[in-house]
């Protein structure tokens, strides 16, 4: 029997996402999420997608759940019940996201003592996001020991960059000592959804040039020459770029002097404010677009405010990337903003004939869970819609390393 199946883990603070893939076919066989880890109220939604469980649908459990390795250990419970157990000879590895790679990461890595210690060092470059990557790492290869363990890093896609571009213009020694540097985010998606789009124009990867909008809660833009990124929106950390969901996006670093002498916040505090408090909800107390344009729609000042800042700084973007590729090919929107608000594509768009990018209102009006072009028969640029597809990648590029 050979082993084809990979189960692709994202652990956040309070939190397991997965999903178990058989790369075989590169179908999904069951997926699920953990959520308020540590609570009294945690939650298990498991999904079989094929086999006799999947006749059942969804099950849910509500309960205490300590840790991670509880979770864990209620995901394999899950899974050994359809049959699919983390037992199972057809399990070839477990892939993982993990949120930051530095420097040194990048590419997919099978996960020895080594190399956790080495992602566990790079803590202080995302505090929120890679220790509880170390905890699921810990717990499945205490789970499967025998199983390749393959770290899939956001950063890796972005590695890319010039040196140019990677660079802050401060102090290079200083930049040097700290390993402050643009690493960007969203890599897997980007990766993905660059590949899914050259596919979708029907040419190869290395023709296309691309600028890529991830835009969720969390938002970047890449841009993508030849399937090679050569900029990207995130910079250090994921506050740079974009205005999200609650983050502030691109800001004059001089406000944070301010706010600490005139304001008198401390570090924490502004740190809190540019990550938890910015955004759309700190322009208009929501977070969720699909609130924004309905209050914008009914005539609410600050949301309609907020939403004109939102695509303006991605029309920014977009011509920012247009200057840096010369040749775009196509603009592509993504994630659960970019995938299902019409509006925000029509607004992003609208005014750039001159850059070659034309929507069809009928096009983009349609939801459709398939990649699609929404761009009108006369733009010289295509404008694409193409659903992220992140733990797929993450099981390929685990896949295709073990098998090498």
């Amino acid at each position: 029997m050979t082993a084809s199946r990979v189960l692709v883990l994202n652990s956040g603070s309070s939190s397991v996402k997965y999903q178990l893939l058989d790369m075989a076919d590169r179908s999904r066989l069951a997926s699920g999420l953990v959520e308020r880890i540590g609570e009294e109220t945690s939650r298990l939604v498991h999904e079989p997608l094929v086999g006799p469980g999947a006749a059942g649908g969804k099950r849910e459990q509500v309960g205490p759940i300590a840790d991670h390795g509880a979770a864990l250990k209620a995901v394999a419970a899950e899974l050994a019940a359809d049959g699919m157990g983390l037992d199972s000879p057809e399990l070839a590895a477990v892939g993982h996201r993990v949120v930051h790679g530095g420097t040194r990461f990048t590419r997919p890595t099978v996960i020895d003592d080594e190399v956790l210690a080495e992602i566990r060092s790079l803590i202080p470059l995302a505090p929120l996001h890679n220790p509880a990557n170390v905890t699921g790492i810990e717990v499945a290869r205490a789970l499967r020991a025998d199983l390749p363990q393959v770290a899939v890093f956001d950063t890796a896609f972005h590695s890319t960059m010039p040196e140019h571009v990677a660079r802050y213009a401060i102090d290079a020694a200083t930049a040097d000592a700290y390993s402050i540097r643009r690493y960007g985010f969203h890599g897997t998606s980007h990766a993905y959804v660059s590949r899914a789009t050259a596919r979708l124009l029907g040419r190869p990867v290395e023709d296309v040039n691309v600028i890529v909008l991830h835009l969720g809660n969390g938002a970047s833009a890449s841009a993508v020459r030849g399937g090679v990124c050569v900029e990207t929106s995130m910079g250090l950390t994921p506050l740079e770029g974009l205005v999200m969901g609650t983050r502030s996006g691109d800001v004059d670093p001089a406000v944070v002097f301010h706010l600490a002498r005139v304001a008198g916040f401390s570090v924490d505090e502004i740190d809190s404010l540019l990550n938890k408090k910015s955004g759309l909800l700190g322009m208009c107390g929501d977070n969720d677009m699909r609130e924004v344009l309905r209050r914008s729609g009914e005539g609410d000042e600050a949301a309609s405010l907020a939403f004109a800042a939102y695509v303006h700084r991605l029309k920014k973007y977009i011509g920012a990337y247009a200057a840096v590729l010369g040749r775009v090919d196509a603009v592509t929107f993504t994630a659960g903003v970019g995938e299902n608000a019409h509006q925000v594509r029509e607004a992003a768009i609208d005014g750039l004939a001159a850059l070659g990018l034309v929507l069809d209102p009928r096009a983009n009006a349609v939801r459709s869970a398939e990649p699609r072009l929404i761009s009108a028969e006369e733009a010289r640029v295509a404008v694409a819609v193409v659903p992220t597809d992140e733990e797929l990648e993450i099981a390929t590029q685990a896949y295709e390393l073990v098998t090498r």
